[in-house]
């Protein structure tokens, strides 16, 4: 008898539905860390002529001022957000006089938390409420932490191939219902099987020794012997590990993506009660705000994991509200490193398996996951962020243990068959070469771009600084010389005018105080539909 996933799949392969796999919407989320020549961070502020980073359409900061996030529109064109993403990065470099963008995840030689300058929007509610909500985030975490960047992946189906899908499975409930279970059972797959993009594409097995300057217990190794560089010997991504973005108060929030009302009334209830670890910063007294509030999760954002449901939200509106009243729009993968080796940070090809590998998580099956699978879930994807490379590494299912080798490559078969009716649909090969290409990494770890960042190292005797360093100047240089054509820079340069305005519209539009504003966002959780 046939899979639900090979089911699923002949039905998109016939000729007047592939038009539904050519629909797939992508869009990527790019952050770099601006940085000087010689590699230290920049401490001036976001540059002018790149706009409002509160109002920019493609140009923002994330945690720090100098951390800068690109973002593509939607696009069903794989070749098209991949130029657009150059386009942003080309126009960026154009305006950053003697900075240039750090190439890796992991950041460059950090100095204290103080250091690290906090991104500022301007002086409206909202810029004010963005700016807090990232202070509180330093206090909780440490500053240096929020330097590392990352590519996020946001992928979506076309409406018309839920339409289809709803019909075909016999249209239970409403629609909206129906696309949100499909996502949140896309996301429990995406999570079982997480340790496979984290072994192939992570490329964080090294850092700075800067980076974890006063904190003992990490248990990474020195490599070969250098005091500058830190690293652990078959490490993929330790940006993904407890070095990265991790929360020892987060880790008793047990999240659970089998329903999306469980989703947003864990996430509710960590955003309205008082947590203790975090009394101690102030939260509004005497108008002093260090933090948003004194919760678990400030916001919603607070709540780190490889993959997040989204939907886009309107003005002034809560990602919960905005889920909970229109459902799942999209699904946002968090799980990608930036990597050195390519002027972007990702190519098209990785891109390809991304996609072949989500639609691989959507149409497989995906049983409800309980407590027990989800700490099997966490200690799966430790063992690949720590020790992926390892031989005859093992991991652990419902069944007990398993070699990894073994169930990544039965979790890639499944892949190339949606990579197949992919080709078949786009008229190439494309993506089963990239599938293809990841199956090498399989058979020979020496592949995988964090054995390549290793060997790198150890060939040019460098550190992890010199590597980063070297790439860095590499892609400015490339992205200078081949400069923006005059209309493409006109674009640019009027959205930068434009954002400047909307902010200055926003600040404009204030009628309420901070107290007000706040009082008002928070105000919208109690009021969620059905809680």
């Amino acid at each position: 008898m046939a899979s639900r996933l090979h089911t699923q799949l002949a039905a998109l392969s016939v000729p007047e539905q592939q038009h539904l796999l050519r629909g797939i919407q992508r869009g990527i989320e790019k952050e770099s860390l601006r940085v000087a020549k010689d590699g230290c961070l920049a401490q001036t502020p976001h540059p002018e002529g790149l706009g409002s980073a509160l109002t920019h359409s493609w140009i923002t900061t994330d945690y720090s001022e100098a951390l800068l996030e690109f973002i593509t529109p939607v696009n069903a064109v794989i070749e098209d957000s991949l130029a657009q993403l150059e386009d942003i990065h080309r126009f960026a470099y154009s305006q950053l006089q003697d900075e240039m963008l750090w190439s890796a995840s992991m950041p460059c030689v950090m100095g204290v938390d103080s250091e690290v300058p906090v991104a500022r929007y301007g002086s409206s509610n909202v810029a004010r409420m963005k700016t807090v909500y990232r202070v509180g985030l330093g206090h909780r975490y440490g500053r240096v932490m929020q330097t590392i960047a990352g590519i996020h992946y946001n992928f979506s189906m076309p409406t018309a191939y839920w339409e289809q899908a709803w019909a075909a499975d016999g249209e239970p409930g409403t629609l909206r219902d129906y696309v949100s279970e499909r996502y949140l059972g896309l996301i429990r797959n995406f999570r079982r099987f997480v340790w496979l993009p984290v072994y192939l594409f992570g490329v964080s097995p090294a850092l700075c020794a800067s980076f974890l300057r006063g904190r003992d217990g990490h248990g990474l190794q020195p490599f070969q012997g250098r005091s500058d560089t830190l690293h652990l010997p078959h490490a993929t991504s330790l940006r993904m590990g407890d070095l990265g973005y991790n929360s020892s108060a987060q880790k008793g929030l047990k999240v659970c993506y089998n329903s999306l009302h469980n989703y947003v009334e864990t996430l509710r209830r960590a955003i309205m009660q008082p947590h203790a670890d975090y009394a101690a910063f102030c939260a509004g007294d005497g108008g002093d705000y260090q933090q948003l509030n004194d919760s678990l999760l400030q916001i919603e954002n607070e709540f780190y994991s490889p993959i997040r449901p989204k939907r886009v939200a309107r003005s002034g509106e809560t990602p919960l509200h905005a889920l909970t009243e229109r459902g799942i729009e999209y699904i946002e993968v968090r799980c990608i490193d930036v990597s050195p080796f390519m002027p972007l940070g990702i190519c098209a090809r990785q891109i390809r398996f991304m996609d072949a590998f989500l639609l691989y998580c959507l149409l497989h099956d995906s049983p409800p996951c309980d407590d027990h699978e989800q700490t099997t879930i966490a200690a799966n994807l430790a063992a690949v962020v720590n020790r992926g490379r390892e031989p005859g590494l093992r991991l652990a299912d419902a069944n007990g243990e398993r070699d990894f080798l073994q169930w990544a490559q039965e979790v890639m078969a499944g892949v190339a068959d949606v990579a197949a009716a992919l080709d078949a649909a786009h008229t190439g090969d494309e993506y089963a070469s990239a599938v293809a290409a990841q199956r090498a990494k399989l058979d020979d770890p020496e592949l995988t771009p964090s054995a390549r960042m290793l060997r790198e190292m150890t060939e040019n005797n460098e550190s992890f600084f010199a590597l980063g360093l070297r790439y860095s100047r590499q892609w400015a240089q490339e992205m200078l010389a081949g400069g923006l054509p005059a209309d493409k820079v006109a674009l640019f340069v009027q959205e930068a005018q434009r954002s400047l305005q909307a902010q200055a519209e926003v600040e404009a539009s204030d009628k309420l105080s901070f107290e007000q504003y706040l009082a008002e966002f928070y105000a919208q959780y109690d009021a969620l539909p059905g809680f």
